[in-house]
């Protein structure tokens, strides 16, 4: 009874319930102990992954309450390099949406001292680049503090460092969200603007004729064309306006939108990529893809890598897109379209383009895919069934394809072979993975898969939410183990699929790696780690 008594304690081999002796190991949100990751490395997870849909242990409300404490968190503790990471990481177009990057610079210039409130206003520009963005900040700002100086002077700028042409597009593009306008921050904000031909913009946002002026307003295309759009009565002089002035689609009236002749005039000017992309229903609605010219047009565009990687398209954006289409009907609404298989492949090859360019490597990749119950609950960037453990799979698909000497894994309390690959397309992917068993989770499962099969890998890459608590061994360990008893120094990256606060990851351990799923500079970053490029 002794000896079972005093075995319990235990730091080679400590079940996954129990922290480690003398570790600095917190409780995670399933029973079991994991490492606290540090506040800047949750930012990042926020940032890039946002907390919209919750997860399986967390409600939306409570998983955004706990990041934008640490927001707050990060703020005391260096606002610049806050507000620093915020724009780093919305400019390189790395997050799904940019919503979490205005939500915590709408914290930085509420509740920053003033270095940091004045950084934060200086950074509004480079964050919230569309109209769109500007009227979320507002919506953020203004639930953390009033409209004093300094947020007016930071939307005053927005609108201020764009140019007349620029700022029409805007204008007519994106006029109200969140029960804001841009009229409404116009004369919030009340900004001079920098020149007369900007000036008489403002004036026609506001609704406003200035004598002095004239309307020259009127004299900017998008404008003009936006005035006659909204007098047109028919399709085909709806069409024919979108010809001769490029209006975007927001622009055009809502009963002539998706007819056919509109939605053809609109491809055949040139969506931008992800507006089309988000409408690729719409437009198979529209029998757009029936003209075999319009639709190679498309095929080209998203088989194209410079205009994927120019328009800043997330890849999250793309298998949204292609789960959606490739389903044939809208996630919400009744909308149902027949299917292009044409459009569906180049959705697929839109995705893996997406991501950094990753050069090949011959490195031996273990590839963990934690396909538990957890991974089921809540979403990534908010996108209706995109699941971590669906995205997971996706993202594991674009290691796979820098990394051709591969074996990957699916695990809960059981490992088994996970019968997915790169040549095959993503829907595919997710279709094996929704086969996959779920249930408990134990993310030491693929290095110990790998010790009692002797399979000789140079590092385990493994997919999680990091709530791991069904194994007698932690991952920490099982890695030890795994080095002394095949003789590599195998390294460990552990992508995190949910915006939570721990990881699986021994931060001690100079051989292991936490990066962001969905990042989209994640599998350079994964391959320079396992290449020794860092």
């Amino acid at each position: 009874m002794s000896v079972k008594t005093y075995s319990a304690f235990n730091t080679k081999r400590t079940p996954q319930n129990q922290p480690i002796p003398g570790s600095k190991m917190v409780p995670n949100s399933a029973g079991g102990y994991g490492y606290k990751v540090g506040p800047f490395e949750q930012l990042d997870r926020f940032l890039i992954l946002g907390t919209e849909g919750g997860s399986y242990y967390a409600s939306e409300q409570a998983l955004t309450k706990e990041n934008a404490s640490v927001v707050i968190d990060c703020i005391n503790k260096d606002g610049l390099r806050t507000v620093n990471r915020i724009v780093e990481i919305s400019k390189a177009g790395r997050a799904p949406k940019n919503d979490p990057a205005i939500f915590a610079l709408a914290i930085a210039i509420s509740l920053g001292n003033e270095e940091t409130r004045k950084a934060a206003r200086e950074a509004v520009p480079s964050v919230c680049r569309i109209g769109t963005h500007i009227m979320h900040f507002a919506k953020f700002a203004t639930q953390f503090r009033g409209w004093g100086r300094g947020l007016k002077t930071a939307v005053g700028s927005w609108f201020t460092e764009q140019d007349a042409e620029k700022l029409a597009y805007q204008a007519v593009k994106y006029q109200a969200r969140d029960g804001w306008s841009q009229k409404d921050l116009l004369i919030l904000s009340h900004p001079t603007p920098r020149t007369q031909t900007q000036g008489d913009v403002f004036d026609w946002i506001v609704g406003r004729e200035n004598e002095a002026r004239g309307n020259n307003a009127l004299d900017i295309p998008v404008i003009q064309g936006y005035s006659l759009a909204q007098s047109a009565i028919s399709a085909e002089e709806v069409a024919n306006i979108v010809r001769d002035y490029n209006l975007p689609h927001e622009a055009l009236p809502t009963q002539y939108k998706w007819s056919n002749e509109v939605a053809n005039a609109l491809v055949e000017k040139g969506m931008p990529v992800e507006a089309l992309v988000r409408n690729l229903g719409n437009l198979t609605r529209a029998d757009v893809f029936k003209n075999l010219a319009l639709r190679s047009k498309v095929v080209e565009l998203l088989n194209n890598e410079e205009a994927i990687r120019k328009s800043r398209i997330h890849p999250v954006k793309l298998l949204a897109a292609l789960l959606t289409y490739s389903g044939g009907r809208g996630i919400r609404g009744t909308n149902s379209w027949d299917v292009v298989p044409q459009i569906v492949d180049a959705l697929d090859s839109a995705f893996y383009l997406a991501f950094q360019n990753v050069e090949k490597t011959d490195k031996r990749i273990m590839i963990g895919l934690d396909t538990s119950s957890s991974m089921t609950g809540g979403v990534i960037a908010g996108v209706p069934g995109l699941t971590p453990r669906l995205g997971s799979a996706a993202m594991a698909a674009v290691t796979m394809a820098s990394a051709p000497n591969y074996m990957a894994v699916g695990f809960t309390t059981v490992v088994s072979p996970c019968a997915i690959s790169p040549k095959q397309r993503l829907d595919d992917i997710v279709r094996t993975i929704q086969r996959h068993p779920n249930g408990g989770t134990n993310c030491a499962l693929p290095i110990e898969y790998a010790i009692k099969n002797m399979l000789a890998v140079d590092a385990f890459v493994i997919y999680t939410d990091s709530e791991t608590w069904a194994g007698t061994q932690h991952v920490s360990q099982a890695i030890k183990v795994y080095r002394k008893v095949s003789g590599i120094d195998a390294k460990l990256v552990v992508v995190g699929m949910v915006a939570n606060s721990t990881t699986i990851s021994d931060p001690d351990d100079l051989n292991c790696l936490d990066v962001v799923g969905f990042d989209t500079s994640a599998p350079q970053l994964i391959q320079d780690f396992i290449t020794g490029g860092f």
